[in-house]
């Protein structure tokens, strides 16, 4: 994709709006990745300082710019435009055993965990990949002692594939996965 996007910045369920994330939800990004139980998984995503979720949240806005698609900001569906985000979900081109692939994010507050709120953002997400970048696989990088999130990568249709197995940042990730091409 290229400059300005898809046209594809909002998607709706039944009870969350996913909209593309602004410097506006800066200090949720700060906020989310400080707390040591939301990262609990993946330490090497914990934040500082602001300066540093500004410079996510550029990133992220860099790869809309440059694919037409990201991370969404997930936020209940009837909340204010003002209302900060309950977290956020998405798509980022990654390359996995010399394969492009689209992998899944989530990262919600804790506040919100055990509700479906990240089953019902992701679905929306694979949902999305599904429809608009059809053949190209979408993979969830999960570790082995977060249950929860591999719970999620399954409710969403991705079936766990060790042969796709790598080492992270942080551990082995295990990977659920859409069909894989031949």
């Amino acid at each position: 994709m290229c400059e300005g996007g898809s046209g594809d910045e909002e998607l709706l369920t039944v009870r969350l709006r996913l909209v593309r994330p602004s410097a506006a939800d800066v200090p949720t990004i700060l906020a989310l990745h400080r707390d040591p139980l939301a990262c609990a998984h993946n330490p090497s995503d914990m934040l500082a300082d602001p300066d540093e979720a500004a410079e996510r949240q550029r990133g992220w806005d860099g790869h809309w710019r440059r694919h037409g698609f990201g991370y969404w900001s997930v936020r209940w569906g009837d909340a204010d435009p003002g209302d900060a985000p309950i977290g956020f979900c998405g798509l980022k081109v990654m390359r996995l055993h010399g394969g492009e692939v689209l992998n899944l994010f989530y990262r919600l507050d804790p506040a919100v965990w055990g509700g479906g709120v990240a089953s019902e953002a992701a679905a929306a997400v694979v949902g999305w990949a599904a429809a608009r970048a059809p053949g190209r696989p979408v993979v969830a990088r999960v570790r082995a002692a977060n249950v929860a999130s591999a719970r999620v990568a399954r409710r969403v249709g991705l079936r766990r594939a060790p042969q796709l197995d790598a080492e992270g940042e942080d551990g082995l990730d295990e990977v659920y996965c859409s069909p894989w091409p031949a």
